[in-house]
């Protein structure tokens, strides 16, 4: 049998372990002295003022976006409602002109009516001369 060359030496297996908690309680020793220094404290200060102003900016952003999406929708209301005024405003001088041409095809009817009363009545007058003559 060929040897490997890996020790099964528990002593070996225990300091590797003891070597890797130390490394861990290390680190942690150290991220705590992190926790506590000024200089990262004055960091993370700046990092939230830094946050914190762009998030005053989106929200400006966002506040002028809406106010123009608001203009813009009122623009469109005042535009529809000139479209409405003008449609109606044409819709109405369309049905007095219409009114008119009725009015004077009215007109036109009468006159004839009237011409046509007229000369059965001139008709009549000379039939009832022509018969008085006669007589």
């Amino acid at each position: 049998m060929v040897k490997l060359g890996l020790k099964h030496s528990s002593n070996d297996f225990q300091d590797r372990i003891s070597n890797a908690n130390a490394a861990k309680a290390a680190l942690l020793e150290k991220a705590k002295a992190k926790l506590n220094d000024p200089a990262m404290e004055a960091k993370r200060q700046e990092r939230a003022a830094i946050a914190a102003a762009r998030e005053e900016r989106l929200k400006a952003k966002r506040e002028e976006q809406e106010r123009i999406k608001a203009e813009a929708a009122a623009r469109e209301a005042a535009l529809a409602a000139e479209k409405a005024a003008a449609e109606a405003a044409l819709a109405a001088e369309k049905e007095a002109e219409e009114q008119a041409k009725l009015a004077e095809k009215n007109r036109l009817l009468t006159r004839v009516v009237e011409d046509e009363a007229a000369r059965k009545a001139a008709r009549d007058a000379r039939y009832a001369a022509r018969k008085a003559r006669q007589r």
